[in-house]
């Protein structure tokens, strides 16, 4: 192969240093669209040194998989590590996966690479390359029918991943034979960790980079009821920068590596380290907290959010939740996703009042909500004010009563993650209103919500206090209603009380609002 000969070998490099430069030079011959069908996001040489930091082991003979290896840097850094930490270390029995046929030959050649550096050491590597589909070959495995120990690929001693990144349709034959572990349209690389976890010998190690989303919402809660009842955490790196981890690869995603190992039993108690930094700069200087594991994942409740906190405010805010006992539930308030969804509505959808409002009901889009006020009418374009009210729409409208209205979805570069506005029944004189898809409705099922319970839910959803607390555990631009349902918060006489306050002050301002509930509770913006 042309391209790959241009790839010389170094005297005296190390494997993971050949690995990361053949990885460039096939990432420069494929293009972007091509990286991305297969999900293709290759390891920085400074993250697959740190990943492989994470292994520990004082064995002469390892069992070693990597699911989704490329040109196989993640292994070669893995196994320097090791012989660095262990000189004991005189067999590997090596197993990876890669399906893209026009890599496997660089993967072929880090690796024979890899097998001539460790035989200088008097070590010998033994290498199995399977192109065939990771997940479908294994995926037996994570039914109660499969049996493990039945099929032709042993339990591995450590597993090491960067897998692939893209969500499945839920009739991908993948998705299929995962089902235990997907609900929804399910990302791959969850599918990966799980069937990882469960290929991992007892007191077998995992260590996994990826977009840290499956750290909450119903679409990986499977995932996290099936994942963490085997895998013991360990150890965490979160990466804050959204665009300095997978740079190369032009990747916006919050990324983390997780090093877990696998328990017939977790130990609640067990001490997790959690490290953070901004991104690969100062990778080799990150700060570092200490929590048992049920500080960071209850197994126990319902949803089993994985909460990531990477500093001393993190943790004190926690500690302020952990404190409140109340929930939406708790209080016979509800959450429910706006049932206008545009394209099937499009024949009830108006841009103008041109009957009156007894005919139309306002339609309320996500660029209508802001924080602590709603602008309607805001004319865009393809975007209707109105919903026509008819016997045909009638499914699709909810009455004319006080709401909090609430994103479902922020850029990435939005301060606030949380964008929450009041509605009031008197806004406009009308039997129903119109909530667009894009947009969550926070109301009282059998009743009303009070004006102060509106405006006091607002305040706290777009203070910088709970704006914080949901980046803790949600690394996505979507705010789900299942999160929101399970969000701790304070007295429902508390709630009042801050409505009250920002409504006396008559001053709705976002600033004011968070000024009143960080007073309240002993927090500062500039602490936040």
């Amino acid at each position: 192969m042309a391209g790959k000969k241009l790839i010389e070998k170094i005297a005296g490099e190390l494997p993971s240093h050949y690995a990361d430069r053949l990885g460039l030079g096939y990432a420069k011959s494929v293009n972007q669209e091509h990286k991305k069908t297969n999900g293709q996001f290759f390891t920085p040489a400074e993250i697959a040194g740190l990943m492989g930091t994470f292994a520990e082991s004082g064995e002469s003979y390892l069992r070693i998989l990597d699911p989704g290896c490329g040109t196989a840097i993640l292994t070669c850094a893995l196994i320097e590590s090791l012989l660095r930490k262990n000189n004991k270390l005189k067999d590997v029995d090596l197993t990876v996966y890669e399906t893209d046929n026009a890599l496997i030959p660089y993967t072929n050649e880090s690796l024979e690479y890899l097998k001539s550096w460790l035989k200088e050491k008097n070590i010998e590597l033994k290498i199995s390359i399977h192109s065939n589909d990771f997940i479908l070959e294994n995926a037996d495995c994570l039914t109660d029918t499969g049996n493990l120990f039945s099929q032709t690929i042993d339990p591995f001693d450590i597993i090491v991943s960067n897998p692939p990144y893209f969500k499945l349709p839920i009739d991908d034959k993948r998705a299929v034979a995962a089902k235990a572990v997907v609900n929804g349209h399910p990302n791959i690389y969850a599918i990966f960790m799980a069937i990882s976890a469960r290929l991992l010998k007892e007191n077998g190690q995992l260590i996994f980079i990826t977009p840290r989303s499956y750290a909450s919402g119903s679409y990986f809660k499977l995932f996290r009821e099936y994942f963490f009842k085997i895998i013991e955490i360990d150890k965490v790196h979160l990466f804050v920068s959204r665009k300095d981890t997978f740079n190369r690869d032009k990747v916006l995603q919050e990324t983390v590596i997780i090093k877990g190992t696998r328990k017939e039993k977790t130990n609640p108690k067990h001490k997790v380290n959690v490290y953070s930094s901004h991104g690969l700069k100062d990778i080799d200087s990150p700060i570092i907290k200490s929590f048992a594991l049920k500080e960071l994942i209850d197994l126990n409740s319902n949803e089993k959010i994985l909460y990531l906190p990477t500093s001393d405010s993190d943790e004190a805010i926690l500690n302020v939740f952990k404190n409140w006992n109340g929930n939406l539930n708790k209080y016979n308030i509800q959450i429910s996703t706006g049932p206008v969804v545009a394209f099937r509505s499009k024949d009830h959808i108006h841009d103008t009042n041109q009957n009156g409002t007894e005919f139309l009901a306002p339609l309320f889009w996500l660029h209508n909500v802001k924080q602590m006020i709603l602008e309607w009418p805001m004319p865009k374009p393809d975007k209707g004010q109105y919903v026509r009210i008819q016997v045909e729409s009638k499914s699709i409208l909810i009455p004319n009563k006080n709401y909090v209205l609430l994103r479902r979805f922020s850029s990435k570069d939005d301060k606030s993650r949380l964008v929450a506005a009041p509605y009031f029944c008197n806004f406009i004189e009308v039997e129903y209103i119109g909530v667009e898809n894009k947009v969550n409705y926070i109301y009282r099922p059998k009743g009303h919500l009070e004006r102060n319970e509106v405006v006091g839910l607002c305040a706290l959803l777009n203070s910088s206090l709970f704006d914080s607390y949901f980046r803790i555990f949600n690394g996505n631009v979507n705010v789900s209603a299942t999160e929101l349902r399970e969000i701790p918060l304070p007295p429902l006489e508390t709630i009042k009380e801050i409505g009250n306050s920002v409504i006396l002050a008559n001053d709705f301002s976002v600033d004011n609002a968070n000024k009143i509930v960080s007073e309240l509770f002993e927090f500062t913006p500039a602490i936040i």
